[in-house]
């Protein structure tokens, strides 16, 4: 593995798992919550716990990770951070776009959204990995939709048939 190789690859790294996490999460919490008498407010409240709680949960587990590696301090606080506040923005993304737009719109505009950045994040791998992108985009494009798909149908379950 060459040195650029190895480069490219953490400094993807550091963000690639906070940004799939952000994303994915977020697209399956608005799809599962965007039905029936789930108000904007509930989405974004659980969106906002989503940005804070599990990404302190997920970049402490990354910190403690890195440190069992025996990254440096340097490393670790990186590493740490990077993934906090890439999952932070992306989240906030998604907040703005249910604030701004009608609850089915904004599950249809954050689908998109998600995928687009996803598309994105998978193709930057795939180069720097020296794989095929195509192959690489339409796996996790399939896991996304599959995640998409499943929190839609629970929450619609969930809502028709348990919150009576």
């Amino acid at each position: 593995m060459t040195e650029k190789y190895r480069n490219n690859v953490v400094n993807i790294n550091k963000f690639s798992i906070g940004m799939t996490s952000a994303i994915v999460t977020s697209m399956g919490l608005i799809a599962g919550l965007a039905h029936g008498s789930n108000t904007r407010t509930s989405i974004i409240a659980g969106l906002l716990i989503f940005a804070i709680a599990d990404n302190v949960s997920d970049s402490l587990g990354i910190h403690i990770y890195r440190e069992s590696e025996g990254a440096s301090k340097q490393e670790i606080s990186s590493s740490t951070l990077g993934n906090f506040f890439m999952r932070l923005i992306l989240a906030l993304t998604f907040v703005v776009i249910v604030l701004l737009l009608p609850t089915n719109v904004a599950f249809i505009i954050s689908s998109l959204w998600g995928l687009v950045l996803l598309t994105i994040m998978s193709y930057l791998i795939a180069r720097a990995k020296k794989t095929n992108p195509f192959r690489e985009v339409v796996y996790h494009l399939v896991i996304a939709v599959m995640v998409i798909i499943g929190s839609k149908l629970l929450g619609n379950f969930i809502t028709d048939h348990l919150s009576r």
